[in-house]
């Protein structure tokens, strides 16, 4: 989700390619530099992307019923900045944040869409949905950083928080322009060849527009106004690109269906961008892509990238960590697929293991977020008693140590430039 979306990144080559993580980082080491927290999902270096991995994670639970570990929601929780902000990690949440601390949309949003799945952390989310609405651009959407350009992925993970704390995302203005607005500028135009109908990560210098997988797969979902978690749209007739139809939300996200649907149609897969790697596929962009086919309703479209990605993506899961998992649970789960059964792989209790036992583990896998609508407003009148562990996106640049690739990614984390 892209950033979708916005995910962790490559770590030597190209084995990781397409894992979630935030938009705008350097790539996280396998090293870690810095201690692994207690609570903490994953093994590698957190400095880049702890808050997003965390995030992803615990929302992959919640949707599949489990109930993740108490430590694990108060690593995240304790993450938060007193300006309802999140960073992509703090090392010491005793001492507070200042100026020095880079805080960003992409963590914040993504913590939004986990802890308001969770329940209980109403004041916090405010907080952090006060943050981001303080922040938006004037031409309605988001850069990674406060003042930083709007990019299609930070847009979008931003507009599936919103949408996740209740907020109607065409009702969040700056200047009078919304994240749909932001989009659209970033939204190619279906006479463009076979561009047509995808979203750019964000103009070039010049201000051209360039398609981008990731950005295309966060940008369906923003416009849409849905999360890293969604289920199938309406099933219609296959998505074509139709100029006509843009300046409605539901004809931008047809049309950059019919992009992604048009990509995956041979090989099944998305493939990367980097130089040098044209026929490596990219795990993580594709699985962005099967939640946004699947939120579009283009559901027969989305069974070719999904069958591959259960086929051939354990390897990538495996070395990639928490958000890796998390991107493959919500693929199947807009698919209506049974995440503990993908592949011959439980996917699920894969993603378990890499961080604290879990509370409780439910085995049906038809939960979703929401689905105890009651419990989690009873928690959220609780709220207060959260306060004990502390007040609490693929999406950009990528910088691979030694060997000086840069790549944009975006969940959903997920971006790169072609």
């Amino acid at each position: 989700m892209n950033i979708r979306r916005s995910a962790v990144a490559l770590a030597a080559a190209t084995v990781v390619l397409g894992a979630a993580v935030p938009a705008v980082a350097a790539t996280p080491s396998p090293t870690p530099s810095v201690a692994i927290p207690d609570g903490l999902y994953g093994t590698t270096d957190p400095t880049y992307d702890g808050v997003w991995r965390q995030s992803l994670a615990l929302l992959a639970q919640r949707t599949t019923g489990v109930t993740p570990a108490d430590r694990a929601v108060a690593w995240l929780a304790g993450q938060q900045c007193a300006s309802g902000a999140f960073a992509a990690f703090r090392a010491d949440t005793a001492k507070a944040c200042d100026a020095k601390l880079m805080v960003d949309t992409n963590s914040t949003a993504a913590a939004v869409q986990a802890l308001a799945a969770l329940g209980g952390h109403r004041t916090a989310t405010e907080k952090a949905v006060g943050w981001l609405k303080s922040v938006q651009n004037a031409d309605g959407g988001w850069g990674y950083t406060p003042g930083g350009a709007s990019d299609a992925n930070s847009t979008s993970v931003v507009a599936g928080a919103l949408a996740a704390a209740g907020e109607k995302t065409s009702e969040v203005r700056k200047g009078g322009k919304s994240s749909y607005d932001a989009l659209l500028k970033l939204s190619i135009t279906c006479d463009i060849g076979p561009d047509g109908g995808a979203f750019a990560y964000q103009p070039d210098k010049k201000g051209a527009l360039a398609a981008n997988a990731d950005a295309t797969a966060a940008g369906v979902l923003g416009v849409l106004g849905k999360g890293f978690v969604t289920t199938a749209g309406k099933t219609s007739a296959p998505p074509t690109c139709d100029s006509a139809t843009a300046g409605t939300p539901s004809g931008l996200a047809r049309n950059g269906a019919a992009h992604l649907a048009a990509a995956v149609l041979g090989a099944g897969y998305l493939k990367s961008a980097l130089p040098g790697a044209e026929d490596q596929p990219d795990y993580g962009n594709t699985a962005d892509a099967v939640v946004a086919l699947a939120a579009q309703g283009a559901t027969e479209q989305a069974k070719k990238p999904l069958a591959w990605l259960e086929q051939n993506s354990a390897a990538w899961a495996k070395q990639s960590g928490p958000a890796a998992y998390a991107q493959l649970i919500f693929a199947a789960h807009a698919m209506g697929a049974d995440p503990r059964h993908f592949g011959g792989a439980d996917l699920v209790a894969q993603l378990d293991a890499t961080g604290p036992t879990p509370q409780a583990t439910a085995k049906a896998t038809d939960q979703s977020v929401g689905a105890d609508a009651d419990a989690d407003a009873d928690a959220d009148k609780k709220d207060d008693s959260d306060s004990g562990y502390g007040v609490w996106w693929i999406v950009g640049v990528f910088l691979v140590a030694g060997i000086g690739i840069g790549f944009l990614i975006s969940v959903r984390g997920r971006k790169r430039q072609p």
